[in-house]
């Protein structure tokens, strides 16, 4: 499956919601879920506690035309589930590769939406990945798992900074080649 499964709006069909871009309204639930100390410390770079303003600026660097890190909102609404139930990005490297990202709202923890929202950037391919990458903090293993389910492979073990955590954090690393 390839980029004709990117509806004109830049939607993506991913189960029991869309994955789709960001938009201006969005910016409310989005601080909401990331200003949760269990999100922000998942990630390596939403910062804890979340300064004023930063979810209206994450939402506008989504929306810039151009940008090297495309990010789409898990939107449940058509199927009555909450418009904004996490976030994935790829952020574009070299060579045909790209870094996959993702966090779930805690309220939707465990309900397989992440390995739903995986599956769908994987089987669209917007950015014409020859290979995708992630990491995950060693202290997330559902986010492990999430990766394995979905087809990647352990690399191995490695350390990225967490900005909520202003440290450094062992991660595991995982790779997965779509060509």
């Amino acid at each position: 499956m390839t980029l004709d499964m990117i509806a004109a709006d830049g939607q993506i069909a991913a189960g029991r919601f869309s994955l789709r871009p960001a938009r201006k309204s969005d910016a409310g639930l989005i601080e909401m879920y990331s200003a949760d100390s269990r999100v922000a410390m998942g990630t390596q770079t939403i910062p804890h506690p979340l300064p004023p303003g930063a979810a209206e600026a994450y939402v506008a660097r989504a929306m810039a035309p151009g940008a090297a890190e495309q990010i789409w909102v898990m939107d449940g609404a058509a199927n009555g589930l909450a418009e904004v139930l996490g976030v994935i990005s790829l952020k574009r490297m070299d060579r045909g590769q790209s870094e996959i990202g993702y966090w779930v709202a805690p309220a939707f923890w465990n309900t397989g939406f992440a390995s739903e929202a995986v599956r769908a950037l994987i089987a669209a391919n917007p950015q014409a990945c020859r290979t995708l990458f992630a990491e995950v903090f060693q202290d997330n293993p559902g986010s492990a798992r999430v990766l394995t389910n979905c087809g990647f492979e352990y690399l191995g073990d490695a350390e990225a900074f967490c900005v909520a955590r202003n440290a450094m954090v062992p991660t595991w690393t995982y790779l997965k080649k779509l060509d």
